[in-house]
C-alpha cells in the first residue's frame, strides 16, 4: 500500500480560471511541453493558493516497511485531481505486487514544489531502507522562470544526496513553458539530461511523454492526468525502472 499521511484538501481555487489559464498558454503554446506549469496556482511554500497533498514518508502507525521506493515530486506525483489509488506511485506499487517485487512505494508528492523545496526535504525522504529514489521534480520551477542553474544545482544535489547513499536513481525530467523563450525553454530541457549524465543515473527526459497536451488524458485544467493518463505514466516510468529493479535482486519475492 502506498505510505500517504497529512493530506489537506486542495483549495478550489486550484481548479480557478487562473490554473485554467496558465494551462491554456502551456499546453496550446508549447503543445507536448510544461505539463506541470500551472502547479503555482498550488504552491504549498507561498501559500499562494492551497495545497494538495502533503505527503510524509511514514507508514501507517509510525513505522516503515521496506525496501522501499521513493518517488519525490510535486503534484503530478501526488496525484492532484485523483483518487490516492489512481496516482502513479500507487500503480506502480500494484505493479510490483503483480511482478513479484517486494517494494513498498513511498508517495513523496508535494503540490507546489520546486526543485529548491524538493531538495529541502530530500534528506528525510530517504530515511529507512530506499532502495530505489524516483526524482520528478522541475515543473514548477519552468512555469516561475526560476534560474536554470539553480534549478539544476538542486537536482544535483538531490541525486548526490541518494548516490551517496548508494541509493540507485531515476531522474524525470520536465519541460518549461515556451513563453520564457527557446534558449530558456533549450536550456532547461538540457539540465535535465546534463545532471542524468553527470552521474550517469537512469533517465527518462520527459514525465508525461505521451500525456500531456493529449484532451482526453488530462483533467479540465489541461495540466494534471486522468486516472487514464495516470496509468500511462506508471507504465512509461515502471519500464525506466526496469534497469534498476534487474540491479536489485534481493527485492525479488
Amino acid at each position: 500500500m502506498v505510505q500517504l499521511l497529512h493530506n489537506r484538501e486542495m483549495s478550489t481555487c486550484s481548479r480557478s480560471s487562473l490554473g485554467r489559464a496558465l494551462g491554456v498558454v502551456l499546453f496550446v503554446g508549447m503543445g507536448g511541453c510544461g505539463p506541470d506549469a500551472a502547479l503555482v496556482p498550488v504552491v504549498g511554500e507561498t501559500d499562494g493558493v492551497g495545497t494538495r497533498p502533503a505527503v510524509s514518508l511514514a507508514a501507517s502507525g509510525g513505522s516503515e516497511r521496506g525496501p522501499l521506493l521513493v518517488v519525490l515530486g510535486d503534484s503530478l506525483t501526488a496525484g492532484l485531481g485523483l483518487e490516492d489509488d489512481q496516482a502513479y506511485p500507487a500503480l506502480l506499487q500494484e505493479r510490483f505486487h503483480r511482478d513479484g517485487f517486494d517494494l513498498t512505494v513511498v508517495n513523496a508528492g508535494l503540490s507546489g514544489d520546486t526543485t529548491a523545496a524538493g531538495l529541502r526535504r530530500a534528506e528525510w525522504s530517504l530515511a529507512g531502507d530506499v532502495r530505489i529514489l524516483i526524482v520528478a521534480l522541475g515543473g514548477n520551477d519552468g512555469l516561475r522562470g526560476l534560474p536554470v542553474e539553480q534549478m539544476k544545482q538542486n537536482l544535483t544535489e538531490i541525486v548526490a544526496l541518494a548516490r551517496d547513499r548508494g541509493i540507485p536513481v531515476l531522474l524525470a525530467g520536465m519541460e518549461a513553458p515556451p513563453n520564457y523563450g527557446s534558449v530558456y525553454t533549450a536550456e532547461f530541457r538540457a539540465a535535465f539530461q546534463d545532471v542524468a549524465d553527470d552521474f550517469s543515473v537512469a533517465f527518462m527526459p520527459f514525465l508525461l511523454d505521451g500525456v500531456a497536451a493529449v484532451p482526453a488524458l488530462n483533467q479540465p485544467d489541461g495540466i494534471h492526468p486522468t486516472a487514464e493518463g495516470s496509468a500511462i505514466v506508471a507504465n512509461r516510468v515502471y519500464e525506466a525502472l526496469a534497469p534498476l529493479l534487474v540491479g536489485l535482486p534481493s527485492i525479488v519475492r
